[in-house]
């Protein structure tokens, strides 16, 4: 198949309420949407969530990065195998650009797959989508108030397995578990997320050992990639620690310490670089005997969570968790349709969707949307230009 044209959009659609953790806080999407075409007219869809707390990437990297080689990709890309071999022959770039990667690279899945009328999992020789997917109650640091009115939310829907963010303000952590306690939540139910909180993890250990609440993990309560010092910190809590900001690449995996046991991989499909390497991190995962949690960005759209069921279906076997599936939940508007979105006790209906038998990743962008939610112009290429 050969690419007619890639374009580059920032998406910008409002949150409905905002999300605060301990980096940052947000009320509306940051996201790269990349748009292929063929010169038969099909089209394919990608998003990747570029954030400077997470991988170093801003929309003016994003844009570089997409302007840099898109008419490389024009050129080179016409199928899986050249995409692939792209994919390896630029990795350094992509390891710095890893959600700009994302978005082009779910947009040339989604074309191609739909070029062979098949699902995306089809396409790359994996098994149709079979569920079910159950997702965790994320709960963002806000105030008690907010807190419990969030949770009751949850709970009236069934949901049980939770996360939820700390804030490094005691009087508000203690008073966000008081809430968990007295809805009868307990540890074994709840993860916690720090997101890098502390430099000095004697300091990290004060501080949780103060909370006086026995998490089942702890994700990334130091700033990233202090391997030994979270290990000791895990061994003295005797807790399991969740990596996210510190594992962005597969190669960062070697580097763990101690039993894997200690060790959960938060996997989020922007942040690794597409959904070839996410593939390649749940393999590795596997024969490191680490288990995963299939994450998600704030504020991504369905695109991305679309992308994760992949990823979640391939780790069946090493997954503990999946976060995400928001929608119109959180978005002001999803991006495509249908939104994916978690009902009852968490559950994403992919059988009402008729996600698993649609071609590509099976959705459709929302009319009208480039006029109320794009921003600042095209990133466009075509054959030829």
């Amino acid at each position: 198949m050969h690419i007619a044209s890639l374009t580059l959009q920032l998406l910008r659609i409002p949150f409905r309420v905002a999300f605060k953790h301990a980096s940052a806080e947000r009320n509306i999407t940051q996201s790269a949407l990349v748009i292929a075409q063929s010169e038969s007219g099909l089209t394919g869809y990608g998003e990747g969530c570029p954030r400077d707390y997470v991988t170093g990437e801003t929309d003016a990297s994003v844009a570089m990065f997409f302007e840099l080689h898109r008419d490389d990709i024009l050129a080179r890309v016409t199928d899986l195998k050249t995409l692939q071999a792209w994919c390896r022959a630029h990795e350094g770039d992509i390891d710095q650009n890893p959600a700009a990667w994302c978005a082009i690279e779910l947009a040339l899945l989604d074309l191609f797959a739909r070029g062979n009328r098949l699902p995306v999992e089809a396409f790359l020789g994996l098994p149709l989508l079979a569920g079910p997917f159950f997702y965790s109650a994320v709960l963002g640091a806000t105030d008690a108030k907010q807190f419990a009115e969030t949770l009751n939310r949850y709970r009236k829907i069934g949901m049980r397995d939770f996360k939820i963010k700390l804030s490094g303000d005691a009087g508000r952590d203690r008073a966000n578990l008081a809430v968990l306690r007295a809805a009868d939540i307990g540890p074994a139910q709840v993860r916690a997320d720090a997101n890098n909180l502390w430099a000095d993890a004697h300091v990290a250990q004060r501080y949780l050992e103060s909370l006086d609440y026995p998490f089942v993990a702890i994700e990334e309560p130091l700033r990233p990639g202090q391997f030994a010092d979270l290990a000791a910190l895990a061994e003295s809590l005797a807790i399991r620690i969740v990596l996210d900001e510190s594992i962005t690449r597969e190669e960062q995996l070697a580097q763990l310490p101690g039993a894997p046991e200690r060790w959960i991989v938060n996997l989020r499909v922007s942040k690794m670089g597409g959904l070839l390497r996410s593939l390649q991190v749940v393999n590795r995962c596997r024969q490191a005997g680490l288990a995963l949690v299939v994450g998600a960005q704030v504020g991504e759209t369905s695109l991305l969570t679309r992308a994760a069921l992949v990823v979640a279906q391939a780790a069946r076997d090493i997954l503990i968790a999946q976060e995400g599936a928001y929608g119109t939940l959180l978005l002001e508007s999803d991006a495509v349709e249908p939104a994916l979105m978690f009902g009852a006790k968490g559950e994403l209906d992919i059988l009402s969707s008729r996600l698993a038998q649609s071609p590509g990743l099976g959705l459709t962008p929302i009319l009208g949307l480039a006029e109320r939610y794009f921003h600042r112009g095209t990133k466009e290429g075509a054959r030829g230009d």
